[in-house]
């Protein structure tokens, strides 16, 4: 035994000894930190991610072997979630393992819409402090009571963005909402999302040295019209980079519903009705989003300036019957005379789920809206498509092999409206209208096989769903199951490093989105969007600087897409401004050397008219793709689905019903300037946002544009020769309504097309240059 004096000799070699071996395990830091904006501290590790924190979270980090980790639930130690070294997916499954019942339901919600700051009334409206924010003094990147609500106490971590004051105002709001959640629970960041945004203000004007709140770009049918994928993953690669500067990590887009029924009103959102076509730009559109290469790739592709795309509509929302859409209880069945459900999927299953680029797949898919109709073939359900097991567990996850998130459309677990035309009065529930709870429909729709509820901030019925689960199946069944969800939902916030650092420098911020960059490539694509369809002796192009004459539009009184009413106009449909930048102007079409009419496609209406059904009527009527009065002779009778709670009936015919385009105006316009110019050319510019009824006026016209939500100045430069049209139909223009009446609503390239006064068929594929039809490597790769 040795004496305590001989302890006190090793004493400091053993002290020694420990000091060695430490300084030999790298115990020194090997990370820097520095401020950042809005509170921040930004480290950087020198083997590994840059981390971004918030002071005021109250997060503390830990070292280990040198480098830097967020101690993300405050437990002193670091969980392999908290370790940016591993997968997403060893990450996802240990912290799913980790979340209570209450965060997974939580995390399977999707909020409904949110502008920055709130509106102060109608709908999405909120409050700051119990006021408006008008009336609240608070900064526009402040949280609402709402947004403060259901981030804490219901654990969303899934926010729908819509309206931003401005790219400053909306990253310092994304650093407020990621410093809130940071300190709440086990740390998850907030996947914000928005709908497209990069739509062009047709009104605002383009030079070479421009910025703006966002970059411009065709709208989907322009994109398509291009036929160049290459173009349409150029935007997306830009349009991920100004989303994450917006603090946006889920887009959600594409559109990649087939248009195959040309009076369906969301047909503008798509990429045309050709199957490979609409797979080549969704494959394109996914992999410029999710795609992050060089420095900001984190792995497998994915990265700092991926954005998630949730596709939609699975398994396609073209196909409504009579065209009538599937917001409203009118529009909920899809059809399929032609037995053709595998052509809706073609946009899916060979474009968004077979990526050239390393992420793989489309992060996420959304369901639509409707029912489709007799398409079940094990279970037979005639249910809403989130509602359909077979849909979503058999035929998406199990022929397909779909790994991602299943995420449905927006308020599709709320009771029906009792009004069959507003759809803000309740929810979507098809299938699920009478004799079911909120609760059992969020059952339901868990069962089929979907992570996720579009438009819920509510937890309360999603931990309904799980003791029911219990209940049937067992606790463990069911813990199972939403840990499935759970996983799948954080190995989306986990590849696009939020968990690292989901904080924005709103200075930053403000240099990236719209820089003159982005914004001159975005104008670019809009001139090759825009059709030619004729050129009668080839007026155009234009000499700059002759005189032009452009007559006023008038717009009657109507409402929008949610009820709201718009007032009758009489206003120059073009930003004259710009036209008088290329050319003279006057009132008098005598003096006049030719005419710009610009005209909208027909507004044919929504299917359905309350005066109808309250006439004693079935309230279905035609929707109509021309101009003046169409009596439906050719209407199919009876209709293939129908049926809903609120009517008596199935049979939805509208045979032998008349109606007539709300924007008929627009023909009288065109007839009234053809006389008012005698001889001289008139040359027609139309916003086209389906196919349309080219008969009525096409002799009309000595020239014809199609454009498709683009610039008035992408006009502009066509006209006058500065650009050259290049851009292809991406969907036939049909003879009459009779061929569109007798086509079938799931087949493409079904319709006798228009063959005009000059012998050019307007089919898919056509389109003009200055010197005639285009005829090239796109037209002979995209053959019908």
């Amino acid at each position: 035994m040795k004496s305590k004096s001989s302890l006190k000799v090793y004493i400091p070699i053993i002290l020694m000894i420990i000091i060695i071996s430490t300084s030999c395990l790298n115990i020194k830091p090997k990370w820097t930190e520095k401020d950042g904006p809005d509170n921040m501290r930004i480290i950087a590790n020198q083997e590994g991610q840059t981390i971004g924190y918030s002071t005021e979270s109250g997060l503390q980090i830990l070292t280990v072997k040198g480098l830097a980790f967020k101690d993300l639930n405050r437990n002193g130690k670091l969980d392999p979630y908290e370790d940016w070294r591993l997968s997403a997916d060893e990450r996802a499954k240990d912290l799913a393992g980790k979340m209570t019942i209450e965060q997974i339901a939580g995390l399977m919600l999707y909020s409904a819409h949110q502008s920055i700051p709130a509106r102060s009334g109608g709908y999405f409206s909120s409050t700051y402090n119990g006021k408006s924010f008008e009336e609240s003094g608070a900064d526009p990147s402040d949280l609402t009571d709402n947004q403060k609500d259901f981030l804490v106490k219901d654990n969303v971590r899934h926010v729908l963005i819509t309206s931003v004051l401005n790219p400053t105002v909306a990253a310092r709001w994304n650093n407020k909402v990621q410093a809130l959640v940071e300190g709440t629970g086990l740390g998850i960041p907030s996947n914000n999302s928005s709908d497209p945004r990069h739509n062009a203000i047709a009104s605002t004007e383009y030079n070479a040295g421009s910025g703006g709140d966002i970059s411009m770009w065709p709208g989907s049918l322009g994109l398509a019209a291009t036929f160049d994928p290459a173009l349409v993953r150029e935007f997306g690669r830009i349009a991920s980079i100004e989303y994450r500067a917006l603090g946006i990590a889920t887009a959600l887009s594409p559109q990649i519903d087939l248009g195959t029924e040309p009076r369906w009103s969301r047909i503008n959102g798509t990429f045309g009705e050709d199957p490979q076509l609409s797979a080549d730009m969704a494959r394109a559109y996914v992999d410029g989003f999710q795609t992050s290469t060089g420095a900001e790739e984190i792995s497998g592709g994915w990265g700092y300036k991926s954005v998630n795309a949730m596709v939609k509509h699975w398994p396609g929302g073209g196909p409504e019957e009579g065209g009538r859409d599937g917001h409203f209880a009118y529009g909920k069945f899809a059809v399929y005379p032609g037995n053709n459900l595998d052509d809706q999927l073609v946009p899916f299953v060979i474009g968004a789920f077979k990526l050239e680029g390393g992420t793989g797949m489309a992060s996420a898919v959304m369901p639509y809206y409707t029912i489709s109709w007799n398409q079940d073939t094990i279970n037979r359900e005639n249910v809403g498509n989130a509602y359909c097991k077979y849909l979503i567990d058999d035929l998406l996850r199990g022929r397909y092999g779909y790994e991602g998130v299943v995420c449905t459309d927006w308020g599709i677990t709320n009771d029906e409206s009792p009004d069959i035309t507003n759809m803000m009065l309740g929810g979507r529930c098809w299938g699920f209208e009478k004799g079911y709870t909120v609760g059992q429909r969020h059952y339901k729709i868990i069962m089929a096989g979907v992570d996720q509820f579009g438009g819920n901030n509510d937890a309360g019925p999603v931990i309904e769903a799980y003791n029911m689960g219990v209940a049937e199946h067992g606790e463990a069944f069911m813990r199972s199951r939403f840990e499935q969800s759970a996983v799948r939902l954080l190995k989306n916030i986990f590849r696009t490093g939020l968990f690292e650092n989901p904080y924005l420098d709103p200075v930053k911020s403000d240099s990236i989105v719209g820089n003159p960059e982005y914004m001159a490539t975005g104008y670019a694509v809009q001139l090759k969007s825009i059709v030619m369809l004729k050129n009668r002796n080839k007026v155009l192009p234009l000499k700059k600087d002759i005189t032009v004459y452009v007559p006023k539009k008038y717009t009657p009184a109507g409402t929008d897409w949610f009820g709201v009413p718009i007032p009758e106009s009489l206003d120059y449909p073009v930003n004259m401004e710009i036209v008088k930048k290329f050319f003279k102007v006057t009132d008098n079409p005598d003096k006049a050397d030719c005419a710009l009419v610009f005209i909208e496609s027909p507004d044919g209406g929504t299917g359905y008219d309350r005066k109808d059904a309250e006439g004693g009527g079935n309230g279905y009527v035609p929707i109509t793709l021309q101009y003046g009065q169409y009596t439906a002779s050719f209407a199919r009778d009876p209709s293939i689905a129908g049926g809903d709670p609120l009517e008596s009936f199935t049979n939805r015919t509208y045979r032998n019903k008349t109606v007539i385009s709300h924007n008929n105006y627009d023909l009288k316009m065109v007839i009234e300037t053809r006389k008012k110019m005698k001889n001289k050319p008139v040359i027609v510019i139309i916003n086209l946002s389906k196919p349309m009824i080219f008969e009525e006026f096409e002799r009309d016209a000595n020239a014809i544009l199609g454009r498709f939500d683009v610039q008035d100045q992408v006009i502009m430069d066509i006209l006058v020769g500065a650009a050259v049209p290049s851009g292809l139909l991406p969907m036939q223009m049909p003879a009459n309504m009779k061929t569109v009446e007798e086509q079938k609503e799931d087949m493409p390239h079904d319709m006798e097309c228009y063959t005009d006064s000059e012998g050019n068929l307007y089919d898919f594929g056509f389109g003009m240059d200055f010197n005639g039809a285009i005829k090239d490597a796109r037209t002979e790769r995209y053959k019908k």
